[in-house]
This record gives structure tokens, C-alpha cells and sequence, in this order.
């Protein structure tokens, strides 16, 4: 069981940097511990350096995408850590690989900071 008083870390991914930034302070101000890096192997790293209670990942990454990151999690000792894809691309064909690889929820950009938050508390909710 989680100690309460702990915030949830959440890892966040996204090579664009006023989405990193912007995701990164909303969930920060709803009282998340963050850390947010601008790549796919940025992400792999600091994933396997200290496991989050979430992942948040940008599909389209220089590198390693946020599908591959995806894939190492689900293949890693950490498996079952939520993960929410953001992508600017609605093609189904993305969701649906997003989905196959093992994503547990899915944001298009552009989205509401908003929307990305309840989505966030409600993957965290049903994790714990």
C-alpha cells in the first residue's frame, strides 16, 4: 500500500517543450511529483532508474518513440505501471498500436490540460 502522504511520481515524455512544460505544471499544481524529459531514451532511463507510479508518453519522439518506451516498460520488472499515450495523430492505426503494446489510455493533441489531469487521477485511482 501507497503511503498516502506520498505524492504519485509521474514520468512525462513529449519532445515538444511548451507541452512538456504545460503538462508538467498542471500535474505538478494538482500535487503530482513530476519529472518530465524531452526524449524516448530519456524516459527509458529515468524509468529504470526510479519506477513511477504513472507514465505519460508522447508518441512521436526522435529515437526511441514513445511506443518503443512503451514496450520496454511492459517487457521490464515494472509492467503493470499505467501508461497514457499523448499523440497529435488521431489515425486509428496509431491508437491502435498504442493499445496492442500495452497503453492503458489515450490523449490526442491538442487536448485540454484539464481533460489530461481527470484522465491521470482516474488511471492512478484504478491502479491502486
Amino acid at each position: 500500500m501507497h503511503d498516502s502522504a506520498a505524492q504519485p511520481r509521474i514520468l512525462v515524455a513529449d519532445d515538444d517543450a511548451d507541452i512538456r512544460d504545460l503538462v508538467e505544471f498542471k500535474l505538478t499544481q494538482a500535487g503530482y511529483d513530476v519529472r518530465a524529459v524531452a526524449d524516448g531514451v530519456s524516459a527509458w532511463a529515468a524509468f529504470e532508474e526510479e519506477p513511477p507510479e504513472l507514465v505519460v508518453l508522447d508518441v512521436m519522439m526522435p529515437g526511441m518513440s514513445g511506443i518503443d518506451v512503451l514496450r520496454r516498460i511492459r517487457e521490464s520488472g515494472s509492467a503493470s505501471v499505467p501508461v497514457l499515450l499523448l499523440s497529435a495523430k488521431s489515425r486509428d492505426s496509431d491508437v491502435d498500436t498504442g493499445f496492442e503494446v500495452g497503453a492503458d489510455d489515450y490523449v490526442i493533441k491538442p487536448f485540454s490540460p484539464r481533460e489530461l489531469l481527470h484522465r491521470v487521477s482516474g488511471m492512478l485511482a484504478r491502479a491502486r
